[in-house]
Protein backbone atom coordinates (compact mmCIF):
# COMPACT_ATOMS: atom_id res chain seq x y z
CA UNK A 1 0.00 0.00 0.00
CA UNK A 2 1.15 3.62 -0.72
CA UNK A 3 1.67 6.27 1.76
CA UNK A 4 -1.01 8.69 2.90
CA UNK A 5 -1.33 12.08 0.87
CA UNK A 6 -3.46 14.62 0.11
CA UNK A 7 -6.87 13.65 -2.09
CA UNK A 8 -6.84 15.00 -5.55
CA UNK A 9 -9.93 16.29 -7.65
CA UNK A 10 -9.71 12.77 -9.91
CA UNK A 11 -10.02 10.93 -6.82
CA UNK A 12 -13.32 11.75 -6.23
CA UNK A 13 -15.02 9.31 -8.15
CA UNK A 14 -13.30 6.34 -6.33
CA UNK A 15 -13.82 7.97 -3.10
CA UNK A 16 -17.58 8.35 -3.80
CA UNK A 17 -17.89 4.28 -4.55
CA UNK A 18 -15.72 3.54 -1.47
CA UNK A 19 -17.60 5.83 0.92
CA UNK A 20 -21.09 4.57 -0.76
CA UNK A 21 -20.48 1.00 -1.08
CA UNK A 22 -20.42 1.06 2.88
CA UNK A 23 -22.81 3.13 3.09
CA UNK A 24 -25.03 0.56 1.16
CA UNK A 25 -24.12 -1.59 3.52
CA UNK A 26 -25.70 0.82 6.77
CA UNK A 27 -22.02 1.00 7.94
CA UNK A 28 -21.56 4.45 7.54
CA UNK A 29 -23.61 7.52 6.47
CA UNK A 30 -23.81 8.38 2.23
CA UNK A 31 -22.08 11.33 0.82
CA UNK A 32 -23.51 12.96 -2.41
CA UNK A 33 -20.99 13.23 -5.29
CA UNK A 34 -21.09 17.03 -4.95
CA UNK A 35 -19.97 17.08 -1.32
CA UNK A 36 -17.09 15.05 -1.82
CA UNK A 37 -16.33 17.71 -4.56
CA UNK A 38 -16.60 21.10 -2.55
CA UNK A 39 -14.96 19.40 0.44
CA UNK A 40 -12.38 17.44 -1.58
CA UNK A 41 -9.43 19.44 0.51
CA UNK A 42 -10.50 17.62 3.85
CA UNK A 43 -9.75 14.25 2.27
CA UNK A 44 -6.95 11.98 2.69
CA UNK A 45 -6.29 8.83 0.72
CA UNK A 46 -4.38 5.98 0.56
CA UNK A 47 -3.53 4.15 -2.89
CA UNK A 48 -2.88 0.59 -4.33
CA UNK A 49 -1.51 0.56 -7.83
CA UNK A 50 -3.28 4.19 -8.66
CA UNK A 51 -6.13 3.18 -7.15
CA UNK A 52 -7.95 4.85 -4.25
CA UNK A 53 -7.93 1.64 -1.43
CA UNK A 54 -8.88 4.38 1.47
CA UNK A 55 -9.83 7.57 2.44
CA UNK A 56 -10.58 10.25 5.26
CA UNK A 57 -11.74 13.51 5.80
CA UNK A 58 -10.61 15.38 8.24
CA UNK A 59 -13.75 18.57 8.17
CA UNK A 60 -13.05 21.71 10.12
CA UNK A 61 -16.57 23.03 12.50
CA UNK A 62 -15.38 25.43 14.40
CA UNK A 63 -11.94 27.40 15.65
CA UNK A 64 -11.47 24.77 18.12
CA UNK A 65 -13.05 21.60 16.69
CA UNK A 66 -12.83 19.48 13.90
CA UNK A 67 -14.58 15.78 12.93
CA UNK A 68 -12.93 13.23 11.44
CA UNK A 69 -15.96 11.65 8.65
CA UNK A 70 -15.77 9.44 5.84
CA UNK A 71 -13.05 6.59 7.11
CA UNK A 72 -13.33 3.95 4.97
CA UNK A 73 -11.06 0.87 3.49
CA UNK A 74 -11.99 -1.28 1.01
CA UNK A 75 -12.60 -4.80 1.81
CA UNK A 76 -9.28 -6.10 0.39
CA UNK A 77 -7.35 -3.46 2.27
CA UNK A 78 -8.45 -3.76 6.17
CA UNK A 79 -6.54 -4.80 8.42
CA UNK A 80 -3.38 -3.20 6.86
CA UNK A 81 -3.23 -0.36 9.14
CA UNK A 82 -4.58 2.11 6.07
CA UNK A 83 -7.40 3.24 8.04
CA UNK A 84 -4.99 3.78 11.39
CA UNK A 85 -2.70 5.65 9.14
CA UNK A 86 -5.44 7.84 7.73
CA UNK A 87 -6.59 9.02 11.26
CA UNK A 88 -3.49 9.56 12.33
CA UNK A 89 -2.78 11.71 8.98
CA UNK A 90 -6.10 13.86 10.25
CA UNK A 91 -5.19 14.10 13.74
CA UNK A 92 -1.93 15.09 12.50
CA UNK A 93 -2.98 18.02 10.61
CA UNK A 94 -5.76 19.51 13.10
CA UNK A 95 -2.51 19.64 15.72
CA UNK A 96 -0.76 21.28 13.27
CA UNK A 97 -4.00 24.03 12.23
CA UNK A 98 -3.85 24.38 16.07
CA UNK A 99 -7.30 22.32 16.63
CA UNK A 100 -7.54 20.81 20.12
CA UNK A 101 -10.67 18.77 20.02
CA UNK A 102 -11.46 16.26 17.42
CA UNK A 103 -15.14 14.01 17.23
CA UNK A 104 -16.12 11.44 15.20
CA UNK A 105 -19.44 9.89 14.84
CA UNK A 106 -19.26 6.04 14.02
CA UNK A 107 -21.09 2.72 14.10
CA UNK A 108 -17.18 1.34 14.61
CA UNK A 109 -16.24 3.00 17.81
CA UNK A 110 -13.56 -0.28 18.97
CA UNK A 111 -11.58 0.96 16.02
CA UNK A 112 -11.76 5.11 16.78
CA UNK A 113 -10.66 4.25 20.33
CA UNK A 114 -7.61 2.40 19.10
CA UNK A 115 -6.69 5.54 17.91
CA UNK A 116 -6.73 7.82 21.14
CA UNK A 117 -9.94 8.49 20.84
CA UNK A 118 -12.93 8.30 24.17
CA UNK A 119 -16.93 7.91 23.71
CA UNK A 120 -18.64 10.52 24.76
CA UNK A 121 -22.33 11.24 24.89
CA UNK A 122 -23.42 12.84 21.35
CA UNK A 123 -25.77 15.95 23.81
CA UNK A 124 -21.97 16.75 24.63
CA UNK A 125 -21.07 17.62 21.51
CA UNK A 126 -21.16 21.87 20.49
CA UNK A 127 -25.19 22.89 18.59
CA UNK A 128 -22.64 23.49 15.30
CA UNK A 129 -22.62 19.78 15.09
CA UNK A 130 -26.04 19.07 15.16
CA UNK A 131 -26.52 21.52 12.10
CA UNK A 132 -25.86 18.60 9.86
CA UNK A 133 -27.36 15.96 12.10
CA UNK A 134 -30.90 18.01 10.92
CA UNK A 135 -29.94 17.11 7.05
CA UNK A 136 -29.35 13.73 7.56
CA UNK A 137 -32.03 10.86 6.95
CA UNK A 138 -31.46 8.70 9.46
CA UNK A 139 -32.21 12.14 12.02
CA UNK A 140 -32.97 11.64 14.49
CA UNK A 141 -33.01 8.13 15.18
CA UNK A 142 -29.24 7.98 14.73
CA UNK A 143 -27.48 4.62 16.34
CA UNK A 144 -23.95 6.31 15.72
CA UNK A 145 -21.45 6.39 18.34
CA UNK A 146 -19.67 10.13 19.75
CA UNK A 147 -16.14 10.32 20.00
CA UNK A 148 -13.68 12.71 20.85
CA UNK A 149 -9.94 12.99 20.86
CA UNK A 150 -8.26 15.30 22.58
CA UNK A 151 -4.88 17.40 21.23
CA UNK A 152 -2.35 17.31 23.96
Amino acid sequence: MDSVEKARISDVPQIYQLINFFANKDEMLARPLSEIYENIRDYFVSREGGQVVACAALHINWSDLAEIRSVAVSEESQRKKAGTQLVEACLAEAKGLGLSTIFCLTYKPAFFESCGFSQVDKMQLPRKVWTECYRCPKFPDCEEVALVYHAK
